[in-house]
């Protein structure tokens, strides 16, 4: 074992840099944050545990909290473009996965895209962003914007809906590698059951939840069938996942974009939001900006060797 690695078990807490590869992480971007923790209050700093060459490290410390050690480094401009989680050293790797699916785990907005094939994208859009950013609740934006689908063709648009579909990187890296050190992973999305169904097997979760739109003679209702899968019900599937594998809250990593899965964000133990809105920016525990999301896995002290990129 390294002596970085012997320092990271030791300290209370770690700190762990990540860089997009156009920019790359030095040495010197590492001493530039163990002087920001130390200049902030913390008492011990170890050497630093590089998780992937030029790309990741930790850094263990001590004597600051979470909030303490994001503010520390963020203050800096020398570490710009770099994303960075500050956690307790111990039980960072997560036995369940939450994702997000829209702007998270794909790179589309799915009813954003159904709109726009039928032409009213520019209205729908609007109840979407309003949505997104908390200025309305979800399960509201959501009956107001298929209501505007009512009696349009749907099944020509949902197949072409599924050609426009595009994953976001890392994302299957992210689930296939945590899957196989046993941790059960979750789709629940706001959008609906027809992307989830094929989004989910294609990226290798164990399960999947989200909305139901009516069809009836190939036209949509303007309806969705059921209750709505929304802010609340995300939460409420992250409790059911712990509670079916007995295991706690702490032992969760969530990720989204919107207002909408800020609660089961806050809820667990990695709660991170992905490329946020700025609500999301504002009270997600920890954040994801510059680079994709195999830095959930950096997050919890994967290494790159450890990647499943099959």
């Amino acid at each position: 074992m390294s002596s970085a690695a012997s320092a990271g078990q030791t300290a209370t807490h770690v700190l762990t840099l990540v860089a997009p590869p156009d920019r790359g992480l030095t040495p010197d971007d590492v001493s530039i944050a163990r002087a920001r923790l130390k200049a902030a209050g913390a008492f011990s700093v170890g050497a630093e545990d590089w998780l992937c060459e030029e790309l990741a490290a930790d850094l263990p410390f001590d004597g600051l909290d979470r909030a303490a050690a994001h503010a520390a480094v963020d203050e800096e401009p020398a570490l710009a473009r770099l994303d960075r989680a500050a956690q307790p050293a111990t039980g960072r790797r997560k036995r369940m996965l939450i994702a997000d699916m829209d702007s998270t785990m794909i790179e589309i907005e799915t009813l954003d895209t159904i709109a726009a094939l039928l032409g009213i994208g520019e209205e729908v859009a609007e109840i979407t962003a309003r949505s997104m950013n908390g200025e309305i609740g979800f399960e509201e934006s959501l009956t107001q914007r298929v209501a505007l689908l009512a009696d349009r063709p749907a099944e020509e648009t949902l197949a072409h809906v599924m050609e426009r579909v595009t994953y976001t990187p890392g994302g299957s890296v992210a689930v296939r590698t945590m899957a196989r050190n046993g941790a059960r992973c979750m789709l629940v999305s706001g959008g609906f059951t027809f992307t989830t169904e094929v989004v989910h097997r294609h990226l290798g979760f164990h399960a999947h939840k989200a909305n139901r739109l009516e069809i009836v003679d190939g036209r949509f209702t303007g309806r969705v069938r059921g209750d709505i899968v929304g802010r609340a019900t995300k939460l409420e599937a992250l409790r059911a996942l712990a509670h079916d594998i007995r295991a706690d809250l702490s032992e969760a990593v969530t990720v989204g974009d919107g207002a909408n899965d800020l609660d089961m964000l806050q809820a667990a133990g990695l709660g991170v939001g992905f490329r946020g809105k700025p609500i999301v920016r504002e009270q997600a525990p920890h954040r994801i900006d510059y680079t994709d999301l195999s830095t959930l896995l950096y997050y919890q002290g994967y290494r790159f060797e450890e990647f499943e990129t099959a």
